[in-house]
């Protein structure tokens, strides 16, 4: 297979790198205007005439929806059974609560709309509304985390299990075992440990974020540590004032290793989890990214706000994306404690050249990101979510986070929509590399401007499979 076909949505791959993959790519249609949420197919084969180019859109059936992140039905940790096949991906709908499974086999360049998992089953059955990550279990069953009640309580939230035919089955953790807060999650099996993270109360951060919500309590700053696979919740890790706000959550992908890293986004560091020798849990900040003094911005000193990070598949790099200084950057981990800055490039953010926000150097000069312009765009927003080919050398990035941070801090994006890009990746020595042959811009969508958000890729990507 010679040829490489990808859809973008918002994120994932399996077996190393096949040619032929399709990029799923989850879109949101938030910009005011009443028109649905869609998947949106994208050609990423640079042979294909339609490189580059939105090839197909799923338009989901409501309004409000807000698609967010995405998982399979199937994925590796599936691999004893070979009845199992990665064919259906999940899209839970972050406002409305809806859970959209859709059907990517039939027709890999058309996924077709398979079944409507609807919120008022969701909440009757378990209470939990506000659905985020979706991962296949090695049971068949699929586990989504809740960020809170219906009435947007944190804590309401809690881990929702579907059957393998999508029905609602119940709640995963142990009666009495909820954390205030809930976010992300990963497993490691061979551990006999998953640990979740803490974004913060839907009812607070659906409104747009409130710095006044953190000192309030309304966000969070722990990583919860349960058994695997019984659900019972067995340590609390508080993070502290380094730790606020921890979002994506990854382990190694080998699955024998007992460490993984937390991005947490006001404080904008990357703390490392790890085992101790008792056999408690214990982190440490593995990388910090330094506010910058600004002129001409909301306040005196701008945070990186790290929203996404991801590991190559070989587990010696670590990505992630600065959403507001605009940076994405590539460390080398094959020390795990020490991570080294391997490659940075700046695609946007609010310091990019021409913005009136300037950053202040320590003797008082001001610079800005130079940032270039692709195929005679200048970007829009700052780097949000990333996704990276199983062969590590192509990292996708989409600019959207939440409709309602997007307004707040990128009202452009309202205006012109999101835009895809692709990084070329150095995976010998380290290095990033904008490809200025490969832009997808969501501004010129025929239902009006949108924001795209989670890349997945059919075949399997860097942030679907957990390996045991």
């Amino acid at each position: 297979m010679d040829k490489e076909i990808g859809n973008l949505d918002t994120s994932h791959v399996d077996t190393l790198h096949t040619d032929k993959t399709l990029a799923i790519f989850r879109q949101k249609n938030r910009t005011g205007r009443e028109k649905p949420d869609f998947l949106a197919t994208v050609d990423v084969d640079p042979n294909s005439p339609t490189y580059s180019k939105v090839i197909h859109r799923l338009s989901v059936p409501y309004i409000g929806d807000e698609l967010h992140h995405s998982g399979w039905n199937a994925c590796s940790s599936c691999h004893g059974d070979p009845s199992a096949e990665r064919r259906f991906l999940i899209l839970p709908s972050l406002v409305s609560g809806r859970i959209y499974v859709i059907d990517t086999q039939k027709n890999p360049k058309a996924p077709l709309l398979h079944k409507v998992v609807q919120p008022e089953d969701i909440i009757k059955k378990t209470g939990l509304a506000y659905p985020h990550t979706s991962h296949c279990l090695a049971s068949g069953d699929i586990m989504v985390s809740c960020l809170g009640d219906k009435d947007g309580n944190a804590e309401g939230n809690g881990f929702l299990l579907l059957d393998s035919e999508f029905n609602v089955k119940g709640r995963w953790e142990k009666p009495g075992h909820s954390p205030l807060f809930g976010y992300d999650f990963w497993y490691q099996p061979r551990h006999k440990t998953m640990i979740s993270s803490s974004w913060g109360a839907p009812a607070a951060f659906t409104k747009g974020f409130n710095l006044q919500h953190v000192a309030d309590g309304l966000y969070g700053r722990h990583l919860f540590v349960y058994s695997w696979p019984d659900g019972e919740l067995k340590q609390t890790l508080d993070l502290g004032d380094t730790g606020l706000i921890p979002l994506e959550i990854r382990f190694l992908h080998d699955p024998s290793k007992d460490t993984g890293y937390v991005a947490c986004g006001l404080t904008s560091n990357m703390v490392r989890f790890f085992k101790t020798q008792d056999g408690s849990w214990s982190h440490e900040v593995a990388i910090s990214v330094k506010p910058l003094k600004v002129q001409n911005w909301i306040l005196p000193e701008m945070p990186g706000l790290i929203t996404d990070f991801l590991i190559s598949l070989d587990d010696r790099f670590l990505y992630f994306a600065n959403w507001l200084h605009g940076d994405v950057r590539q460390y080398n981990i094959e020390d795990p404690k020490n991570p080294v800055l391997a490659g940075q490039v700046w695609v946007g953010g609010l310091l990019q050249n021409g913005s009136p926000v300037m950053a202040v150097t320590e003797d008082g000069k001001t610079w800005q990101s130079n940032v270039p312009e692709i195929q005679g765009r200048r970007l829009r927003g700052g780097p949000q979510m990333i996704q990276l080919s199983l062969d590590g050398k192509r990292l996708y990035v989409t600019n959207s986070l939440f409709s309602t941070w997007d307004r707040q801090f990128y009202p452009e994006l309202l205006e012109k929509g999101s835009h895809m890009l692709q990084i070329d990746v150095d995976t010998e020595i380290g290095g990033l590399k904008i490809n200025p042959n490969f832009f997808v811009d969501f501004g010129a969508e025929p239902d009006g401007p949108s924001l795209a958000h989670e890349m997945r890729y059919p075949g399997g990507d860097c942030t679907s499979d957990i390996w045991i």
